[in-house]
């Protein structure tokens, strides 16, 4: 008898591209999240310094206001690209799972498509706004009015980062879908 008769079929495993390409946007991930860490911390002073300055001063700074809306953007828009990635967006899981194990693929890979197309339709309107009014400034900031889109560029192009590495797993991953990210600790 030879040995390939004896051994157990191979689990079917993902490319090693794959598992590059997953690893290199694992760390652009943690990367997102340590930066919109310190970008929370700012904002937390910048609220600190407005009170600050409104109730012990009696001097309200003005351009904290304007500068808190640009920090909750830069932190939301990327922030909610990881969560294409780590698979914690607003999912209706329940749906899915009462489909046979074939569809929930399917299902999910549809979703992930559709995700990586939103992203991509974000990041294109929000280049044509951040061109449109990049001219202008912002007033008591005196930054480009762009500022106030680029973090939905940015937070686009994560998407359709994190979205086709999502649909790669779909397609090659011997896991199902629903065995990947946080939706996992959902199901147990």
């Amino acid at each position: 008898m030879s040995t390939a008769d004896t051994t157990a079929p191979r689990a079917r495993q993902e490319p090693a591209a794959l598992r590059a390409f997953s690893r290199a946007l694992g760390w652009l991930s943690a990367l997102t999240i340590t930066l919109a860490g310190i970008a929370l911390v700012g904002l937390v002073a910048m609220m600190g310094w407005l009170v600050f300055g409104r109730y012990v001063l009696n001097d309200t700074p003005t351009w904290i206001e304007r500068a808190a809306t640009l920090a909750i953007l830069a932190i939301a828009m990327p922030v909610a690209a990881v969560g294409v990635r780590e698979r914690f967006h607003l999912s209706v899981l329940g749906l899915r799972e009462m489909l046979p194990l074939g569809m929930q693929r399917w299902v999910a890979l549809g979703c992930d498509v559709l995700m990586g197309a939103f992203g991509a339709a974000m990041a294109w309107w929000s280049w044509e706004l951040v061109s449109m009014v990049g001219a202008f400034k912002i007033p008591l900031l005196g930054i480009s009015q762009g500022w106030t889109y680029a973090p939905m560029v940015v937070g686009g192009g994560l998407m359709v980062l994190y979205a086709i590495e999502q649909v790669l797993h779909d397609i090659f991953s011997p896991e199902g879908p629903e065995q990947r990210g946080i939706s996992a600790a959902f199901l147990e």
